[in-house]
């Protein structure tokens, strides 16, 4: 890590008093590293082996702040494992996993993740709404953004959308829409420097006050979406009273409708990971006045395809031809409606009192409109990866099922052809669309024919 600026560490100096020693040591001690794991798919409680096998390979030690997180061993790599793939469990650290606690959505909230990407908190969110309710999730930034929507895709999110705009104009076409809002801030990243060192290196006091500046014009377009009653937390991975209690203070004398119900602070020296800072606020139950700014400051996100509906009703009936025979046991959430955007075939999330309706995404770029259920070619349905991970083995009529450390699991995740070696067993289907698992968790699709299993495990996503 390089040397901490002296300017900063007068500054964390006259923050912390007595514990500045002590968090100076921690700055040289190894940085920590967090997994969560994705109770959909995943459950501390529900005994299955994969988390037993998971804790064995990787020495997981749960962590008290959050019931399906765990610190684990930062050279044990987790990120290469099959069960990484299969969307087992998202790598977050450790710290950072306190704000979606906080925020304690609830099965059929509408909720916001106006900062999303590359989606931590997302993912935490969309557990804990158990499948119910709609999870809009932000990124300004493109790039970001499709990691984002990969992050969603690969842990089988269905009730998600990943959109693409700035804070204000989302508050333009969303006043009090939500029940939750997390805005995980962009600052100046003090908790980031052993896991960043180039953060440290960027650091800055002018830069403090732009993060704080940004944060303060962002703020209030969160609070415009955010219903009475509701939610909000705003968070931040640094450590400065500038960006976190001030900027809370400026909201709260700017916004009277809005109390402070918490704080709360991660440090490194307290063994609680890199470095959070989280504050819970509500808006009063009445309607108020925090709607959004003048439409001079709100910029506009440009055009966006718009859904081919009749197009989308023939693209349903493919899909339910080839649901009936290679997904006998899956049913669509009843809450949605078919969207089509050129070949690709959507199941977009739309429930009861939806801030959100399909035809409001007209204008807004929309990475991600709900569960990608495939596309449709030349009047033939092939299914998308995305819907391969939102599924169980269970529902699948053809599956083939392998240990995780098996060759076959690794062989599939390179993007190989495998031999079908239950090919011309009675009562195990040979032909057709599966699903190859590992341990019983689905990592994608194959089709079989001719006694071999043809892969379409996405040539992105293979390793080496």
């Amino acid at each position: 890590m390089p040397a901490l600026p002296q300017i900063y560490v007068e500054r964390i100096s006259a923050q912390l008093g007595d514990e500045t020693a002590a968090f100076l040591r921690s700055m040289e001690a190894p940085r920590s590293y967090g997994l969560r794991l994705h109770t959909p798919k995943l459950s501390p409680a529900d005994g299955d082996p994969a988390l037993r096998s998971l804790t064995a390979r990787f020495g997981l030690t749960p962590l008290p702040w959050c019931g399906t997180g765990f610190a684990y061993d930062g050279e044990t790599r987790p990120g290469k494992h099959p069960y990484h793939h299969a969307g087992l469990y998202y790598i977050q650290e450790p710290s950072a996993m306190i704000a979606a606690e906080l925020l304690e959505p609830q099965p059929g909230d509408l909720v916001l993740d106006l900062a999303a990407a590359p989606g931590g908190k997302t993912t935490q969110i969309a557990a804990k709404l158990q499948g119910e309710g709609l999870l809009v999730a932000n990124e300004i930034h493109p790039g970001r953004a499709r990691i984002l929507a990969e992050n969603v895709e690969r842990l089988g999110i269905a009730n998600a959308v990943v959109v693409q705009a700035t804070p204000g104009e989302l508050a333009a076409r969303l006043p009090e829409a939500f029940d939750k809002i997390m805005l995980d801030a962009p600052c100046s990243g003090e908790g980031m420097f052993r896991k960043e060192p180039e953060a440290c290196a960027e650091w800055s006091t002018d830069a403090v006050a732009m993060c704080a500046a940004r944060q303060r014009d962002i703020l209030p377009d969160a609070a415009a979406m955010l219903k009475p009653g509701g939610r909000l937390v705003y968070s931040t991975c640094t450590f400065n009273r500038e960006e976190n209690e001030e900027t809370i203070a400026w909201f709260l004398a700017a916004h009277p409708a809005f109390r402070l119900v918490s704080t709360k602070r991660m440090w490194p020296h307290r063994g609680e990971g890199e470095g959070h800072f989280a504050a819970v606020l509500e808006k009063e139950a009445e309607p108020s006045d925090d709607r959004v700014r003048p439409a001079k400051r709100r910029a506009k996100s440009g055009k966006a395809p718009r859904s081919d509906a009749a197009g989308a009703l023939s693209a349903l009936k493919l899909y339910e031809s080839f649901a009936a025979q290679a997904l006998p046991g899956y049913a669509l959430p009843a809450s949605g409606v078919p969207l089509l955007f050129g070949e690709s075939f959507y199941w977009y999330p739309q429930p009861a009192g939806s801030p959100l309706p399909a035809e409001s995404l007209d204008g807004l770029r929309t990475h991600r409109p709900g569960l990608h259920l495939g596309d449709v070619k030349k009047g033939r349905f092939e299914p998308a990866h995305a819907l391969a991970h939102a599924v169980r083995a269970r529902d699948a009529a053809l599956t083939r099922d392998y240990p995780a450390d098996s060759a076959a699991v690794l062989a599939y995740l390179r993007g190989e052809a495998l031999f079908d070696d239950r090919s011309g067993h009675e009562g195990a289907p040979s032909q057709g669309w599966g699903l190859l698992c590992a341990d019983g968790h689905p990592l994608g699709w194959f089709k079989a024919s001719g006694g071999q299993l043809k892969n379409h495990y996405p040539k992105g996503l293979r390793t080496n």
